[in-house]
């Protein structure tokens, strides 16, 4: 009988003690677990599940579930590929095949199809309850960055989505919990737009186009979009003429961008125009923030200057 009351002791003051739990103490009680098991370790989804049972309304539940399904649904593996760059990334290892020609071996991860899926679902429930949120829709995004690959079509729909909300809304942007100004969303969607120029397959740059263009018509004079736009041209379409436009369209909004001014020298070289060169040199001395190159281009515009003497 006493061992009786003491069980019953003992589950009372652990239903006692569940019923004062906050969502902070079962956050820090899951970030405690992950760095112990990792992100779909034994005994994550229980405290996922208890947490979100107490806290229906957590956003960070849905943070943390998401995390779960995306950890659970990935693989990796070794691939070939006949470039040396994949995805942005160098090659782990090159060979070659019996032909003498070179193979490249990169590191992929692959998401299993229906595990990635419930991961999107439940980054989609903290945005529903936290639409304002970067962190959410950073996760997303990168989520289906990562599982789209080569042809980003579901990323780019999710970045102009984004845009579009940024347009209508002009929410008031917070950063895991921190207020942030509109600045950290410009700069993260140029992020975004690095890391599908990176990426460097046709679709990817297709979608830095999009949405380049897209930010572009939300920030008019915005000259990371102008530059984006050049490098579009300049480095995937090899149309020079277009890439030096949106590059002298960016000097004009904002005459000391270091990138704008940088890619018309580059422009001028790759062409062997002396005389476009040296109309670009003298921005991209004013506007470069390395010194030796700052040296190293006012002795080049001193030699053609020369040369034209």
């Amino acid at each position: 009988m006493r061992r009786s009351i003491v069980i019953i002791a003992a589950l009372l003051a652990g239903f006692a003690a569940q019923a004062q739990t906050t969502p902070e103490e079962f956050k820090a009680r899951y970030d405690k677990h992950i760095r112990a098991v990792g992100a779909c370790g034994v005994g994550i989804e229980t405290i996922i599940d208890r947490w979100e049972e107490a806290f229906p309304d957590d956003p960070q539940v849905y943070e943390a579930r998401s995390s779960f399904y995306l950890s659970k649904s990935a693989s990796h593996s070794i691939i070939t590929r006949d470039t040396k760059r994949y995805l942005g990334k160098e090659a782990v290892l090159s060979l070659k095949d019996s032909t003498g020609t070179d193979v490249y071996y990169f590191e992929d991860t692959v998401c299993e199809d229906s595990l990635f899926a419930l991961s999107q679902t439940a980054i989609d429930k903290a945005i529903g309850l936290e639409p304002n949120e970067l962190e959410h829709r950073i996760n997303k995004i990168s989520a289906l960055l990562l599982y789209e690959k080569e042809s980003p079509d579901m990323t780019t729909q999710e970045l102009l989505k984004l845009i579009d909300y940024q347009k209508s809304s002009s929410p008031e942007w917070t950063y895991r919990g921190l207020a942030v100004d509109e600045d950290t969303f410009k700069q993260s969607m140029q992020e975004y737009c690095y890391q599908l120029f990176q990426n460097a397959t046709p679709g990817n740059y297709e979608a830095f186009k999009t949405v380049s263009e897209a930010m572009l018509k939300l920030y008019p004079k915005d000259s990371n979009c102008m530059n984006n736009l050049g490098s579009y041209w300049m480095v995937y379409r090899k149309n020079n003429k277009k890439a030096l436009s949106w590059y002298k369209k960016a000097l004009k909004v904002n005459p000391k961008d270091y990138s704008a001014a940088k890619n018309c020298v580059i422009l001028a070289r790759k062409e062997k125009n002396l005389r476009l060169e040296k109309k670009y040199l003298p921005s991209l001395i004013e506007s470069t923030p390395s010194e030796s190159e700052r040296i190293a281009c006012q002795v080049r515009l001193e030699n053609l200057e020369k040369k034209k003497k």
